[in-house]
């Protein structure tokens, strides 16, 4: 006999986290109400450009949105439903499917004239430079010229009497 442990709780703490993350997502403004998913991204800055990684598995890349505009990068798209039906041999079905919308407000750095975008194995990147005069540079530090011998040569002259 097997034995299972009571967690009379259970059921009611799982219904608060619901309720928190529902909470949560109302003042995120990076994602929208009406995205049956959102996906997972991360953000990472280089000296010269700001990188997106989305994760976008079994999402056509045609359709994937990615729009600019007032420096707020909109990223939008759809995973198509499958037939699940149990003749297939489905009994469970947990990938979620339907429309995403992300959305980022990025700082005046920005070119927004290079963006690109590229997709591989499912993870949608994003490439986001900085604009050139934002960029950090090295400033060289520059020292006088060494002074050039400086010493002074003495010749005695005998004169021969």
């Amino acid at each position: 006999m097997k034995i299972a442990r009571y967690e009379p709780w259970s059921i009611l703490n799982q219904l608060q986290r619901e309720m928190d993350n529902l909470i949560r997502r109302e003042g995120d403004t990076t994602t929208s109400p009406v995205s049956d998913w959102t996906p997972a991204v991360d953000i990472r800055e280089t000296d010269s450009a700001y990188i997106l990684r989305v994760d976008v598995p079994g999402v056509n890349p045609q359709d994937i949105d990615i729009n600019m505009e007032n420096n707020v990068l909109t990223i939008s798209g759809k995973r198509d439903t499958e037939t699940t039906d149990e003749k297939n041999g489905y009994k469970r079905v947990e990938r979620v499917t339907g429309t995403f919308h992300r959305r980022f407000t990025l700082p005046d750095s920005i070119d927004s004239d290079h963006i690109t975008a590229k997709t591989d194995n499912g993870v949608l990147e994003i490439t986001l430079p900085k604009q050139a005069k934002v960029m950090p540079r090295k400033i060289a530090v520059q020292a006088p010229a060494p002074a050039a011998n400086n010493t002074i040569s003495t010749t005695s002259t005998s004169a021969a009497a």
